[in-house]
Parts: structure tokens; C-alpha cells; sequence
């Protein structure tokens, strides 16, 4: 753990950002350092708990993803779109968890082009320890519920804007 500052740097560069007469600029750099510097203290909590496991967080959510599904078992591709990153970035993840034992790969049954990523028993053993350890820290961020809810809605508000995600068509009605 790092020490406790005794100033809010990112308060003093809002002052420097100000003091240099970059008004207009001065609130989103402190959106996006405040954003950045979360960012690093939630990842610190969450390699802390995974360090035991010998899992990233990318290899963790991996492994979660496969284990939400009915059978254990996905397509590469539909890993990519709902991991949101690059395809290089869940192969890499892809091979260590397929040489630690905890997935494999097998062939597509319809699209020989296609890999289906498959959880193994360890795979699902390992992703369960480490789930109720993840689950600890996310259990006591430090927020209460409202600021937990306000941040989460304020955060998915941005994502939207900058077109991570679409709002769901709405359902009809049954005829």
C-alpha cells in the first residue's frame, strides 16, 4: 500500500490547469485522472485477491464468462464481443488458461473457421474460488449504496455516449 498523501494531487493539478488559464479543459482533465487514478486502486484490490489463484483479471473474466454459460462452453469470437477487447488480447489470455488446464479449445460444429472455447472441471473449480475472493472486494468498495448506484449510472451515461453500448429494442407485446 502506498502512503496516504497529504494533498489530492488531482486537486492541485485542477489548481495548475486553472492558474495556467486552461478554464475550458480543467474539469474533464479532472474526470479523466480521477477516472484513471479509481481505475488503479480498484485493480490493485483485485489483483490482491487474485494473486492466490495465479489469475489476472483478464484471465478471471474469461473463465467467468464461460462459466455463466449453460454448457461451459463459447464460441472465440462471442468471448471477443462481450470481453470488449482485442482479439490478440483473448488469445494471449486464451493459451495461459488452455496451458494451466482451464480451458480448451475445440472445433466449431458447424463453422470450420470457428473455435469453441470450453471450460474444464479445473477451470470452473479455479474460477469459483477466485469469484467468492473478487466477491469479497467487491462486497466493500468503500461506497455506500447510493454513490455505488449514482457512480454505476453516471459511468454507463458516458459508456452510451461514446457508443460502447445501445439501449435494447423493447419487447412487443404478445399478439
Amino acid at each position: 500500500m502506498t502512503r496516504r498523501l497529504p494533498v489530492d494531487p488531482i486537486a492541485e493539478a485542477k489548481r495548475q490547469w486553472l492558474a495556467h488559464g486552461w478554464d475550458d479543459a480543467a474539469d474533464g482533465m479532472t474526470v479523466v485522472t480521477s477516472v484513471i487514478r479509481a481505475h488503479q486502486l480498484l485493480m490493485a484490490s483485485i489483483e490482491r485477491a487474485l494473486k492466490p489463484f495465479d489469475l489476472s483479471f483478464s484471465r478471471f473474466e474469461m473463465l467467468r464468462l464461460l462459466a455463466f454459460t449453460r454448457e461451459g462452453r463459447m464460441p472465440m469470437a462471442s468471448a471477443i464481443a462481450r470481453l470488449q477487447v482485442h482479439p490478440t488480447s483473448v488469445t494471449n489470455t486464451v493459451e495461459r488458461l488452455a496451458r494451466d488446464g482451464f480451458v480448451t479449445r475445440e472445433p466449431h460444429p458447424t463453422d470450420g473457421r470457428a473455435a469453441l472455447l470450453v471450460l474444464t472441471d479445473a477451470g470452473r473449480r479455479r474460477v469459483g474460488e477466485a469469484t467468492d475472493a473478487l466477491n469479497a472486494v467487491f462486497a466493500d468498495l468503500g461506497l455506500d449504496d447510493d454513490d455505488a448506484t449514482a457512480l454505476v449510472r453516471i459511468i454507463a451515461r458516458f459508456r452510451k455516449g461514446a457508443g460502447d453500448f445501445a439501449d435494447p429494442a423493447p419487447v412487443p407485446d404478445p399478439l
